[in-house]
């Protein structure tokens, strides 16, 4: 019951962020070309890399630890605080350097002002570890939704006067920054003026490989970027970037809620390996559950939906999209497993899939890159199924679990989804000739969808039903 409270909480949060980020790619993608969001995209290649050494893996150190002392966590601050300084001064100083690399100017003038976020950002590290270790969601729920208002609220004035790209520096800048100011007014915790070198030696094996892992885990989501930017330039990159976005939906949002809920109680359950086991399958098969006919429905729709939500300056991410949408889904079911490395104390298995993940993924957008950008999302799709076996099958021997047992777990799911799909791409022609606008058309497509998919699982997934009424029930 501890893991669906804090999943609620974590729920609300994201809501808030969903909501950011619809408007973000709805609103303001109407309002900023493709040109904007590539540079971002350029950018978010560096920062996306500074931000893992932010903490170096110390905050979910903290929430697995099976003690936390003042002095530990004292030192872990002032650690976050040093290095959060030290990537800012770096990325501002070898801005000119990367604007250079990627042959796009502009990002001189952006990465100085990114850069404020890691300083900014290191002062709420351990507060909000300690937050998610006594499972208090409820607080770190109304800090994050805060924020998220508070960004998305920045990102459309500043749209709106015309700041272009800035506005999206904006929105991350301000997000940051009230984040921080929030947790340092609700956390307890006071930093003394002490670092203890043995302290940190304490947590440094399970962080260092944790962050050796986000490291090539870096890698193994932002190659393809890089390798868009550039070699096919920041257009193309944007209308990729904005796919990608879309396809992340699940991995950000449900899985991010699943994981980040359960981490603090399967760290408690570490030596339980049955609960742990039965805890892991529920949620797996959740978030299948509901995942699953999104993205089935994001593939059989992606034309109308594309068209009608962006935009036809964005026709070329509908063929993105047909490679992407699957991933969506291969990813939210996999990005579970880190939970179950981390709470078992094993980084050093993780890494090493994480190490073969993206040397595959990297030798496949290099070659996927010959046939533009669709020939990079079709790699990814390939290197996403391959990949998807070894993760799931190691993290289940960890807790007890074989392949077999998940694939029960996963099989109806995505059978009834497919069958979604296939009505939908069947009556899609028909529907879409009878009513007079697009956006009709895709919202009577989603309801259909959704129907043939709940008549479905009525009769084939019960147990995924009732998850969802025991998620929804008020407390």
């Amino acid at each position: 019951m501890k893991a669906l409270s804090n999943a609620r909480w974590v729920l609300l949060s994201q809501t808030a962020r969903i909501i950011s980020q619809l408007v973000s790619i709805t609103v303001l993608a109407r309002l900023l070309p493709p040109a904007a969001y590539g540079l971002m995209a350029m950018a978010a290649v560096v920062t996306n890399f500074a931000y893992l050494f932010r903490d170096l893996g110390t905050g979910a150190a903290v929430i697995q630890a099976s003690r936390v002392s003042p002095g530990l966590a004292s030192t872990l601050h002032w650690s976050n605080v040093g290095f959060g300084i030290l990537i800012a001064v770096l990325v501002a100083a070898l801005s000119p350097l990367i604007a250079h690399v990627f042959r796009e100017p502009e990002l001189a003038q952006l990465l100085p002002l990114l850069a404020l976020i890691f300083p900014l950002a290191s002062l709420g590290v351990v507060r909000q570890a300690l937050l998610e270790r006594e499972s208090h969601f409820a607080v770190i729920a109304g800090v994050e939704v805060a924020a998220s208002l508070f960004g998305l609220g920045t990102a459309l004035l500043m749209a709106w006067s015309d700041a272009g790209v800035y506005s999206l520096v904006g929105q991350i800048v301000v997000a940051t920054l009230v984040t921080t100011v929030m947790l340092v007014k609700v956390s307890s915790f006071l930093p003394t003026a002490n670092w203890h070198w043995l302290e940190f030696k304490s947590i440094a094996g399970f962080s260092g490989k944790l962050s050796l892992f986000n490291i090539v885990l870096y890698f193994s989501r932002n190659t393809d970027s890089m390798i868009i930017g550039r070699l096919l330039g920041s257009i193309l990159l944007g209308t990729y970037s904005v796919a990608y976005r879309v396809m992340l939906f699940p991995v950000q949002n449900m899985s991010y809620v699943a994981s980040r809920a359960l981490y603090p109680v399967m760290s408690r359950q570490k030596d339980d390996l049955p609960a742990m086991a039965a805890l892991y399958l529920k949620t797996v098969g959740f978030i299948a559950f509901l995942t699953a006919p999104l993205m089935a429905g994001l593939f059989a729709l992606r034309e109308p939906f594309v068209l009608t939500v962006f935009g036809p300056q964005w026709q070329q991410a509908v063929g993105v999209l047909a490679w992407l949408a699957p991933v969506g889904f291969l990813q939210s079911v996999v990005s579970t497993t880190g939970t179950v490395f981390m709470a078992r104390g094993r980084t050093d298995l993780m890494l090493y899939l994480g190490i073969l993940a993206t040397a595959l993924q990297v030798a496949g957008f290099v070659i996927g890159a010959h046939w533009g950008i669709e020939g990079v999302a079709a790699a990814y799709l390939l290197v996403n199924l391959l990949n998807a076996l070894p993760a799931l099958y190691y993290s289940g021997r960890l807790i007890g679990l074989g392949i077999p047992v998940l694939w029960r777990t996963l099989v109806l799911p995505v059978v009834m989804a497919v069958l979604m799909a296939l009505v939908l791409t069947t009556i899609r022609e028909s529907v879409v000739g009878r009513l007079d606008s697009a956006i009709q058309s895709l919202l009577v497509l989603a309801g259909l969808g959704a129907v043939v998919y709940a008549a479905a699982s009525a009769l084939m997934l019960r147990p995924q039903l009732g998850q969802l009424r025991l998620f929804l029930r008020p407390q």
